[in-house]
């Protein structure tokens, strides 16, 4: 068996540059020579066994950071941007996607930064000019991408606001009822909890100094929202420093990012790390043994899964999505290999568009991706009554899965058979960027192959993928 070299050269430096240690002091403390760490960090070199050990010794990095960084998210990402149309004849191959998301991954995430903008520019323009008769104007940059990014590229995983999420609630008056520890937390600050008839969940008068929450929403919406409020005024100046760090490049967007790690930190309170990921481990990812538990839904405990990344203390590497009846992406996130397309929707042989035609069960599906990794995926519906007769019911379906060779670790697995080979249906990113020839469910061609078209001959599709 041929052992894969590891060349994580950005990966060291950032280490490096973490510790606030220079090249010649970081090459003694590893016990190599200056131009031997210098080459390594410009991935000339692979990183070596003992640096990796000096590393976990010395340093007590947890090693797995080496080769669970960026790149394959850098590479998906890249990927998909470049099958525009509009790179048709420059694209580059797969070996250059690779080394500039190992070696210049910053370049990586600024291309796919200005290829949104242009994607935002061009998609503006078509409406402009449909609706206006002209196509010259501006498009503003989406504030919710950025957002949506940052967490993707965090791992889902907020160190610091997880870490204080866990300290309230493990503290002794949460242990008792998390809610009535907030509403405590709540009223040190001088905010008192009302209860009213409301369509939304929550309001805060900050001149009344009062939290209105909604008599229809459930037990678990009803504690998730007080923990937002807690981590919005007893948390501030933490998510005000995560969001200085971030950098983001408008007010809205760090706007919507102090939401989103306000709702961060209230499901890391309601399901605190170490004890979460004990009682994970406990009842094999049983989703709703874990709802029960802790007082939370099953979409807050699938969520909460795919956040367990904490260095040192890794829960399995999940996917978690979220998709509307349209098959629209409304929350996504990765640890596993499998990167869900930035643009349009799943693709249709996944079994979360199968959860709307049966509400209330779980679907259990094992897929395999082209590049051939296989996955094991569990599918609900997660529909959201409004509280009353003739309320809009908002109705999503989520996805929970990891690859197969967890599948052990997971009480869904059990009785499938993930040695057939056969048992694995073949699953896809996007029709656009699939490299499947034969799909029955492709809708558009995939733009980096190309196509033959023969009027005497149909097969399941209209054309021939080359």
């Amino acid at each position: 068996m041929t052992v894969q070299k590891l060349y994580a050269g950005a990966k060291l430096r950032e280490i490096r540059n973490r510790l606030g240690l220079t090249q010649k002091d970081f090459a003694a403390k590893l016990g190599v020579s200056l131009p031997y760490l210098n080459q390594m960090e410009n991935n000339n070199r692979p990183v070596s066994t003992t640096v990796v050990l000096s590393l976990a010794m010395e340093f007590g990095v947890d090693v797995t950071e080496l080769s669970t960084g960026d790149a394959e998210r850098l590479v998906s990402d890249m990927r998909e941007a470049l099958a525009d149309p509009v790179f048709a004849d420059t694209a580059p191959p797969m070996a250059d996607l690779r080394l500039t998301a190992s070696n210049a991954p910053g370049l990586a995430r600024a291309f796919l930064e200005l290829h949104r903008r242009y994607r935002q520019t061009h998609e503006r323009l078509a409406s402009l000019d449909e609706a206006l008769g002209r196509a010259d104007a501006a498009a503003p940059s989406s504030p919710w991408d950025e957002v949506r990014d940052f967490f993707h590229y965090c791992d889902n995983y907020i160190d610091a606001v997880d870490r204080a999420a866990e300290r309230f609630g493990t503290s002794a008056d949460a242990a008792r009822d998390v809610a009535d520890a907030a509403i405590a937390a709540l009223k040190a600050h001088g905010i008192d909890v009302e209860t009213a008839d409301m369509p939304g969940l929550r309001q805060f008068d900050p001149a009344r100094r009062v939290l209105t929450l909604s008599s229809r929403m459930a037990p678990e919406t009803r504690r998730f929202q007080l923990l937002l409020q807690v981590a919005l005024v007893q948390q501030n100046a933490l998510l005000e420093a995560t969001l200085d760090l971030a950098r983001f490049q408008s007010d809205t967007a760090r706007d919507i990012a102090k939401i989103g790690l306000a709702n961060y930190f209230a499901g890391a309170a309601l399901m605190p790390y170490t004890r979460f990921l004990e009682a994970a481990q406990d009842t094999r990812h049983d989703l709703e043994l874990l709802g029960s538990r802790f007082g939370a839904s099953i979409e807050q405990v699938a969520h909460r899964l795919s956040t367990m990344q904490r260095p040192g203390a890794k829960g399995i590497p999940f996917f978690f999505v979220r998709v509307d009846q349209a098959g629209t992406i409304t929350k996504r996130h990765s640890a596993t290999r499998l990167q869900f397309a930035r643009f349009g929707g799943a693709c249709p042989l996944w079994n979360v568009h199968r959860a709307f035609e049966t509400p209330g069960h779980f679907l259990r599906q094992l897929a395999e991706t082209p590049d051939g990794v296989r996955y094991i995926s569990l599918a609900r519906d997660v529909s959201k009554p409004g509280g009353s007769y003739g309320a809009p019911v908002r109705r999503y379906a989520i996805s929970l899965g990891c690859e197969v060779r967890h599948a052990d670790m997971l009480v869904y697995a059990d009785t499938l058979d993930t040695t057939k080979a056969s048992a694995f249906e073949p699953i896809g990113i996007s029709c656009r960027i699939c490299e499947r020839k034969n799909c029955h469910q492709r809708s558009v061609p995939p733009l980096e192959r190309q196509l033959t078209i023969d009027a005497d001959t149909r097969g399941v599709l209209p054309y021939e993928v080359g």
